[in-house]
């Protein structure tokens, strides 16, 4: 199990996310509607694990998970990208995600990325 921050900017999805993670047994510390409140969550929560949306206002996931690793490069982040957002998807990666779901979300693949990335 472990303790996750959810950040998507519409709370339908934040709901969704979150009804997924603990049908898996894990624990949703927190949610975040932009970037810039996941960055100040994740320093509040330290939580295990970001499930990190890309697009969003104010400041857009990639830049959220850039300032969340540059201030714990062990971060755990997986980004939720909609079809056909491979660019971005590669650039999380390279930023430092550790994974990535796809929207509409799937909830056994969901429950399986999150599992992975907590338990390599």
């Amino acid at each position: 199990m472990g303790r996750i921050l959810i950040v998507d900017d519409t709370m339908f999805m934040r709901t969704l996310v979150k009804n997924i993670l603990f049908s898996g047994g894990h624990d949703v510390v927190g949610e975040a509607e932009d970037g810039v409140q996941a960055v100040e969550m994740y320093q509040k929560l330290k939580p295990d694990l970001v499930t990190m949306d890309v697009v969003m206002p104010r400041m857009n996931g990639i830049e959220a998970l850039k300032s969340i690793r540059a201030a714990d490069p062990k971060a755990r982040v997986i980004m939720c990208t909609a079809v056909g957002q491979e660019q971005m998807v590669k650039l999380a990666i390279k930023n430092g995600a550790k994974g990535y779901i796809v929207k509409p979300f799937q909830a056994p693949k969901v429950v399986e990325e999150v599992n992975n990335v907590l338990n390599p």
